[in-house]
């Protein structure tokens, strides 16, 4: 097995609340491949571990399909023969006739599965949660699946589980630290940049991670996982689809491939898929969000500090963004293995590329900027990527990340990421933004460079930045 890295936040509140003096119910959700699974079974070391999953909801599968699985791994945990049920009800009482005194961990994963053809499925798991397993001091019943949608509505927000739930865990990646320490903790002993390229495109997800072949670069990696014919992260993206959005997956597409060159609010999605005003766009985009792909962020206004009216959606996910960008215009070309005697530096535009995977990957893991900036979360007002539009009365540009603090700062940020040393071009480029730049009177604008690779001498010697962040902190344990 794979080691176990970070998460220490999530297993500290799963042992609080098993601490209670009665049973346990925890639902625990994230997107495909985030590790939920791996987190329960680190938790349930030393415990009495009952694990049942769903069969993936392919054509054909019925509810009693669901129920025999139930059946075949019951009867493997308790060496038992095979039986059969008709009935969940019956089902659950088998269960709760083999559990004992000693602390039980009982897990239904891809939950969702297992219920989705049987109405019923969930009033009966109900009667058993307030009959049999709340009263069990020692069992904690832990629903889990990559479905999150169809748990915040059936589950989460449902008047049945209402003030039932002890817990609810949201996985999101590893960070850059925790995804740095597992690559080593594999063997990938490559560079900081390296190590920059493949979390550029895996994020810290981690069973992407654990495709990582420690003896190869990562440009060979990427190129057997991206750009090989049945390549892993080839076929990866229709079965998000699939799984997740089954026959609304082409507008979930839309929506990504709409957010793929930047952020943009609701009507500027609605214009680009010409779609019909309404709500059903935004309750699509929340989806996106739910399902851990899209972001929300706000935009506001820097003189008041307050909020505006529309918000801005970011595609968050870095293997989708790099997939729509890089592996599907090539799709054709993989097919036909033509990228396989070439090198992956000579592809058009990879540098850059890659420049915006990383910007991305870092805008995830923002709290680690604040850090190097001494900036505590009670000081900021706002801090996001920020577009200026361009108007009569002012240019427009785009800043990568904005920080807007109570004190009337406000802290510029410019992501570089690139092997060549960077010369003072860099503070051309970034005064002339802050000039097109609207600042309220009285406000001061510091400028913050975050980067990897070389800084000349003259940059230093310049004294333009407020500070200059070296990317290769970012994957240091903060422990």
């Amino acid at each position: 097995m794979n080691p176990f890295v970070g998460r220490k936040f999530e297993l500290e509140r799963l042992h609080d609340v098993n601490q209670r003096n009665q049973g346990c119910l925890t639902v625990i959700t994230g997107r495909r491949r985030i590790g939920k699974s791996r987190l329960i079974e680190e938790f349930a070391k030393n415990k009495t571990f009952l694990s049942f999953s769903g069969l993936a909801p392919i054509k054909g599968v019925t509810a009693q399909d669901q129920r025999d699985a139930f059946a075949r791994q019951f009867a493997e945990h308790f060496k038992l023969p095979p039986f059969f049920f008709k009935d969940w009800s019956d089902g659950f009482a088998h269960l709760s006739n083999y559990l004992t005194s000693e602390t039980t961990v009982i897990l239904f994963d891809e939950i969702s599965w297992m219920g989705t053809k049987d109405p019923t499925f969930l009033p009966k798991l109900k009667v058993f949660w307030d009959l049999v397993l709340q009263k069990k001091s020692n069992v904690m019943l832990i629903l889990c699946g990559s479905v999150s949608t169809w748990i915040e509505k059936n589950i989460i927000n449902s008047t049945a589980f209402f003030g039932r739930i002890s817990l609810h865990l949201v996985l999101k990646e590893l960070s850059l630290s925790e995804a740095s320490e597992f690559l080593k903790l594999i063997g990938f002993q490559f560079s900081v940049y390296d190590t920059f390229k493949i979390l550029s495109v895996t994020g810290g997800v981690p069973w992407y991670l654990e495709q990582i072949i420690p003896s190869q670069t990562a440009d060979e990696n990427l190129k057997h996982l991206c750009f090989e014919k049945k390549g892993l992260f080839v076929e990866e993206f229709d079965h998000i689809f699939h799984d997740l959005f089954r026959r609304k997956g082409l507008i979930y597409k839309k929506i990504i491939h709409a957010l793929s060159d930047g952020m943009k609010d609701l009507d500027q999605i609605r214009s680009i898929l010409k779609y019909s005003s309404g709500g059903t766009l935004s309750k699509h985009i929340k989806i996106l969000i739910t399902s851990g792909f899209v972001t929300q962020h706000a935009d506001w206004s820097l003189k008041t500090g307050k909020l505006k009216r529309q918000s801005l959606y970011r595609l968050s996910d870095n293997y989708l963004r790099f997939y729509i960008k890089y592996i599907e215009p090539n799709l054709q070309k993989i097919e036909s293995g033509n990228y396989q005697e070439m090198t992956l530096s000579a592809l058009p535009g990879w540098e850059a590329m890659l420049g915006i995977q990383v910007e991305n990957l870092i805008l995830n893991n923002r709290h680690l900027i604040l850090k190097a900036l001494g900036i505590s979360p009670e000081e900021i007002v706002m801090d996001n990527p920020y577009i200026q539009h361009k108007t009569t009365r002012q240019a427009g540009c785009q800043i990568d990340y904005l920080i807007q603090t109570h004190a009337n700062n406000l802290f510029v940020c410019e992501f570089k990421f690139q092997r060549r040393e960077i010369q003072t071009e860099i503070i051309e480029s970034i005064s002339e933004k802050i000039k097109r730049f609207s600042v309220p009177k009285g406000f001061g604008v510091s400028p913050v460079l975050i980067h990897l690779g070389g800084i000349s001498n003259s940059v230093h010697e310049k004294r333009f930045f407020y500070r200059i962040i070296d990317m290769t902190d970012f994957l240091k344990s903060s422990s």
